[in-house]
Parts: C-alpha cells; structure tokens; sequence
C-alpha cells in the first residue's frame, strides 16, 4: 500500500507544473504618450491624456491564468491587450486595464492566455506627469516568452559579460600561441 502512496506522490509530482515568471525592467521616462483607457475600456481617460507608455510584447506556450504585476515609484497603469497593440486606436483588442491593486501605486491582475497569441502589456501612469522606472512581472504555469525591446535582467547581463570575457580571454591565448617565424634572406 505504502509504495502504491509513492507511486501515486511521484505520478501527481510529475504532472503539476511548476510555476514560471518573466520580468521586465522598463522606464517610461521621455516614451511615447497616448490617451489611455480607463480600466477595460470603453472610455479614454480625461486626466491621462498624453501620459508615457511601454509596450512589451510576449507569448506564453501553456494556456492558463497568468498573475501580471507592476511596481515602480511613480502611479502606474497597467493594459493587456491581444494580437496587436495600436496607441492611436487604445480600445481595439484591450482584453484588462487596472491602476490600483490595494493599498499603493501598483497594478497587478490575473488574466487567462492562450497560446499561439501575442500578447502586450502596456505600462503607463495614471495622470500625464506619472512616468519612471518600474518592473513587470508575469507569473504563469508555463513559459513567458518576451518579444525585442525588453531590457534582460542584471543576471542575464553578468553572464553575457563573463562570456565575452571567456572569450576574449580564449582568443588572447590562442594569439599568445601562435608562433611566428621570421626568415632573413
């Protein structure tokens, strides 16, 4: 009976999915304005008018609920939209907008995705002088893979830095090694 536990433990261990995340540090500072929605629509917003904004464009390969949140300094707003993201068009494919969640500036949400869809999350601020550094996350059962223009995290940074220098390292000595001849005539 016990190993029949066991067996049963090790079948559910293998079929639950650990969950993933994917982290974006971004800054609105000096980006493109739009008028930005009010929450999921249908309104443009009458105090975010020409407010900064961030587009980061992903796709996850595991349909589920995905948990979004972002923290900065400044009031942030947070939008997902589907298949496209036109700022001159802000209601067309918006999906969720939110500006608070509980006490602070940070907005956050649980959204279901499906895979073989581009997503974008548009971070931006609540009023048009609320703009700055802030962190993305997206947490999910499966993987968040981010499209170009998204800034890597400092870990990502230290390990293409320590493979360059391996590299160049490796280079330094192979032209330490090689000998050269020289021939008097």
């Amino acid at each position: 009976m016990r190993s029949l536990l066991y067996c049963a433990a090790a079948t559910i261990g293998l079929v639950a999915s650990p969950l993933s995340a994917a982290e974006v540090v971004g800054d609105t500072t000096g980006g493109p304005t739009w008028n930005r929605p009010v929450g999921s629509g249908p309104f443009l917003s009458g105090t975010g008018t020409d407010v900064p904004y961030e587009a980061t464009s992903f796709t996850v390969d595991t349909a589920s609920s995905y948990a979004f949140a972002v923290t900065s300094a400044f009031d942030n707003y947070l939008f997902l939209y589907a298949n496209s993201f036109d700022p001159n068009n802000p209601l067309s494919n918006l999906l969720i907008g939110n500006d608070d969640a509980g006490p602070g500036l940070d907005a956050a949400f649980d959204f279901g995705l499906s895979t073989g869809v581009s997503y974008f999350a548009v971070v931006s601020g609540f009023a048009n002088d609320d703009f700055g550094s802030y962190t993305l996350s997206i947490n999910g059962p499966g993987n968040v893979t981010i499209a170009n223009g998204a800034v890597p995290e400092p870990t990502t940074w230290a390990m293409m830095l320590l493979g360059f220098g391996f590299i160049g390292g490796a280079m330094r000595s192979a032209k330490r090694r090689q000998k050269v001849t020289v021939s008097y005539a």
